[in-house]
């Protein structure tokens, strides 16, 4: 009697073909719709500042739904939430292209953003539960290209669709694409037992989650509307007020929605706060460039765009430094030099005036730098034990999310301080502090462990 067939895609294959294009759909969506912004504001007939709108509510929804994604994993099960919430964030990217005012555009981008901040921790549980920690090296090419290559490859497919077609296919193309991961998904993905979830922290929710959307909205708008205005300066105290409030609560809390006790265990809590400064440094750097290109230099939108993409590259070649040297170094003795190097190119291109010197230093940038962050990431989830994992991953992604809204504020509040205008000062000090940040990882480097994940005894 003959087997009955085995699907293309099933086991750890499907586990990375659905979770590579979810995770590419969210990473481009992050930072494709920026050149659009113009585009959208003159359809709808509102102007540009309006149009921000846009991209804040998908920043806000993405904090929302982090805090709860490792409660919803354990108690639903994560294959369940993490194609309930691809589904979700499909239709969602339909309902945007077909939006028919800005309102509704940015309801449906909140709705998107939600979706997008459940897809990535209990992604991320997914494929590393699917390999053992010592298989994790490998996966650094996998890793790469949705985390770092999509979000760098978004601003020029952006402004391709947009000006050769529209910018609702910003949206559409997201369509063909989720629908077809969810597919395969329920054919090849298989469930598996989830550790007992426990109690829903209500508190830690009505704290946390409010706390993280309020944040993130005052760092989105504060450099562009001022830290004083009302909305901006409110939503910021209340929003550290409330977050205070979480930490406190989830600290004393026996079943805490997000269990910050992960952190004290040694080379976690060090990967997390590494995770944080390492994002602040290169998002606050790819913030500041195109700016120091367009207002000091005088170049075009689209040469600084180019100036920018060889980082995409760089990030590509990280995953093979990886791959090789992560078994043979470790990651103390891989990740803490690289940090290093990193926050030196970083200061250095504040300072490079030739055209070709600027992208090669930022593909040093992304090849040095995205060697530390890789090794930091594998080497962080080494000892998390399976049963936490869902809750360890949406904490390491609020951690790293934040530390990117922060670097971008941080950057961009030094250069409206200084003199936002053509002088290049500004721009090379914003570029000194995101060196600053990375240079600081340095400390936190020495506390991961010298020795690579190594396959598990035999019995």
């Amino acid at each position: 009697m003959e087997s009955p067939a085995r699907p293309l895609f099933a086991g750890r294959a499907a586990v990375v073909v659905v979770y590579t294009a979810a995770m590419c759909m969210n990473g481009l969506d992050s930072t494709i719709v920026n050149p659009a912004l113009f585009s959208i504001a003159e359809d709808f007939g509102r102007p540009v500042s309006a149009a921000n709108a846009v991209e804040t509510a998908f920043l806000v929804g993405l904090a929302l739904g982090l805090p709860v994604a490792g409660w919803l994993g354990d108690r639903y099960g994560v294959k369940r939430i993490f194609l309930g919430a691809l589904a979700v964030f499909t239709l969602a990217s339909a309902l945007c292209a077909a939006a028919p005012g800005l309102g509704t555009l940015s309801a449906a981008r909140a709705v998107q953003g939600v979706a997008g901040g459940l897809l990535t921790p209990v992604g991320m549980t997914l494929l590393f539960r699917a390999f053992a920690p010592h298989e994790r090296a490998g996966l650094g090419r996998i890793l790469i290209v949705p985390t770092a290559l999509m979000p760098a490859l978004g601003p020029p497919l952006g402004g391709f669709l947009t000006e050769h077609l529209s910018w609702h296919w910003l949206f559409l193309v997201n369509v063909p694409i989720g629908a077809a991961a969810v597919l395969i998904g329920l054919v090849g993905l298989r469930g598996e037992q989830e550790p007992p979830a426990g109690r829903f922290d209500t508190t830690g929710f009505l704290l946390a989650t409010p706390g993280l959307g309020l944040l993130t909205y005052a760092l989105g708008f504060g450099p562009a509307h001022g830290w004083t205005s009302p909305g901006v300066a409110l939503g910021g105290m209340l929003g550290l007020a409330l977050l205070g409030a979480a930490v406190r609560h989830q600290l004393r809390s026996t079943e805490p929605l997000v269990d910050l006790r992960l952190l004290a265990d040694r080379t976690f809590g060090a990967a997390s706060w590494l995770a944080l400064l390492t994002s602040a440094g290169l998002m606050g750097a790819l913030f500041v460039l195109p700016l120091l290109y367009q207002a000091a230099r005088g170049a075009t939108a689209l040469d600084a765009g180019l100036s920018v993409f060889p980082e995409a590259i760089g990030l590509m070649a990280a995953s093979q430094v990886v791959d090789r040297l992560l078994p043979r170094l470790g990651p103390r003795r891989l990740a803490l030099p690289a940090l290093l190097l990193a926050a030196a190119v970083l200061a250095a291109l504040g300072f490079a005036e030739n055209p070709w010197a600027v992208r090669a230093l930022m593909f040093g940038v992304g090849l040095i730098l995205g060697t530390a962050v890789l090794t930091v990431q594998i080497a962080g989830f080494a000892d998390v034990p399976g049963p936490a994992m869902g809750r360890a991953m949406g904490l390491f992604t609020i951690l790293r999310t934040l530390g990117g809204a922060l670097g971008i504020a941080a950057t961009a509040a030094l250069i409206g301080a200084l003199g936002d205008g053509t002088a290049a000062g500004p721009y090379r000090l914003a570029l000194l502090l995101t060196a600053a940040l990375v240079a600081a990882g340095a400390l936190l480097a020495r506390r991961l462990p010298a020795e690579a994940p190594g396959p598990p005894p035999e019995d």
